[in-house]
């Protein structure tokens, strides 16, 4: 057997005071397992888990913003390295339902709650910037994207507060309107020939934030879902869309499934959505796997948030996603949605400054298409684990690798995560073979078996 190895280090240059990307690429062949016990990575195809169903990013109107200012050349770099089939590999895509942050301002596709019939309905800022860069992304990708719709706020006139941000509620007597105006939203993108085939119920919908955002009991949740939402769907003929609950970190995701998953609804949900700003709590994940077997584990929302990480920090950044997706996948994830797609220098436009990195950020002023490290860590997953793909059994000599691997057809890829400051031998065992690797220190590293 070969094993091919890719493995990204950042090499730091004192005179421009840049760390530059090195990715050595290496092939190896399994030599004779002589019964060696240190050291060793074992591979275990023969114990299987969950079954990846694909990567993505997210086109927020600020993206759009963003892929609109670009030249013809930097744009079809971002969407062929996203979306094509030969780099990242992306095959959905994560859209808000009217504004959120990630916004160059507030906007609603229609504001009228009295207005059941929806014939003020305007898609027109959809228009204007997410549709270009999700057409774009459907031409590289040479077909339909999967997509999963994600509300921020109701219109401001549905809520208790009487504005989109800020948190409030959703008015009881507007629920069934707020069904029906998201079952516009699908509607909207499918008439159109888009490929809508997941649903959030609302994004965070436990932050009161200074923008976009709408609150939520567990209990609310449940019966938004089970007495308008699912009904609404049912009535509408899109009851095939997969409806995730919580959409959140995952400190609380457990007691959201708790809560929300019954006899009664069980049908209704595909599984739970989370995002990752409150730390690992990988276990939570596992007591979602152990207690509904049968749910989808999906992250929703990544981000480094600078007001929390430093932007100049990019390799300690990037390492810090490639630590969170292997506790994620080793615990169940079977999708990941990264968020914005393209921002500016600054991590924004965002119309109350919550600046992010991205993977590209876009300099207006100086017309420069700027690759951050999140790209070449995310790299190691995307390009290599494909759509299908089942994770198999690891086990692993010591805490200072983080491991994960997947299997498909005759394919076996293995991902290895180094982040102390020391280089780390392995000897990565599958069957009677063995392999011996060095891990170098701060590096990535995905192995590729094919049997």
């Amino acid at each position: 057997m070969l094993l091919n190895l890719y493995t990204t280090t950042y090499e730091y240059d004192k005179d421009s005071q840049k760390k530059s990307r090195q990715l050595l690429r290496q092939q190896l062949e399994f030599e004779k397992d002589i019964e060696r016990e240190n050291e060793l990575i074992n591979l275990y195809p023969q114990m299987t888990y969950q079954t990846l169903e694909g990567f993505g990013g997210a086109i927020t109107d600020s993206a759009g913003y963003m892929y609109a200012q670009m030249s013809e050349e930097q744009k079809q770099q971002v969407v062929q390295n996203y979306f094509g089939r030969d780099a990242m590999k992306y095959r959905m895509v994560r859209i808000p339902i009217d504004s959120c942050d990630f916004s160059l301002g507030h906007y609603e596709a229609d504001s009228d709650p009295e207005d059941t019939e929806f014939a003020k309905f305007s898609f027109e800022r959809v228009e204007k910037y997410i549709l270009p860069l999700l057409d774009a992304a459907e031409a590289a990708y040479g077909g339909k994207l999967d997509i999963m719709l994600s509300p921020w706020s109701p219109p401001a006139a549905m809520k208790s507060n009487q504005e989109r941000n800020h948190g409030g509620k959703l008015l009881p007597e507007y629920r069934a309107q707020w069904a029906e105006y998201i079952c516009r939203y699908i509607e909207e993108y499918r008439n159109r020939g888009y490929h809508v085939t997941k649903l959030t119920l609302q994004n965070e919908p436990k932050a009161v934030q200074t923008w976009d955002s709408c609150i939520y009991t567990a209990q609310e949740q449940k019966e938004f879902l089970r007495d308008y939402m699912w009904t609404a769907l049912c009535a509408h003929g899109l009851d095939d869309i997969e409806i995730y609950l919580w959409d959140h970190n995952k400190e609380r995701v457990f007691e959201w499934a708790q809560t929300i998953i019954d006899d009664e609804t069980t049908h209704m949900v595909a599984g739970m959505a989370f995002h990752w700003y409150s730390g690992d709590h990988f276990e939570a994940l596992r007591m979602i796997k152990e207690r509904f077997p049968d749910k989808k584990l999906l992250l929703s929302e990544a981000c480094i948030e600078f007001s929390k990480f430093a932007a100049e920090d990019g390799p300690n950044n990037a390492q810090k996603y490639a630590h969170d997706m292997i506790g994620n996948l080793n615990e169940g994830m079977n999708t990941f949605f990264d968020w914005n797609l393209i921002l500016d220098q600054e991590g924004g436009p965002n119309h109350v400054n919550n600046f992010c990195d991205a993977p590209y950020l876009y300099n207006i002023a100086a017309g420069s298409l700027q690759e951050r490290n999140i790209l070449d860590y995310l790299w190691h997953f995307t390009h290599f684990i494909e759509n299908g793909a089942v994770r198999i059994g690891v086990t692993r000599y010591t805490d200072a690798l983080e491991v994960t691997a997947f299997s498909k057809d005759d394919t076996i890829v293995v991902v290895i995560l180094n982040r102390t400051e020391k280089q780390l031998p392995a000897y990565l065992r599958l069957g009677d073979g063995c392999a011996h690797v060095e891990v170098p220190a701060k590096s990535i590293t995905t192995g590729v078996i094919r049997k």
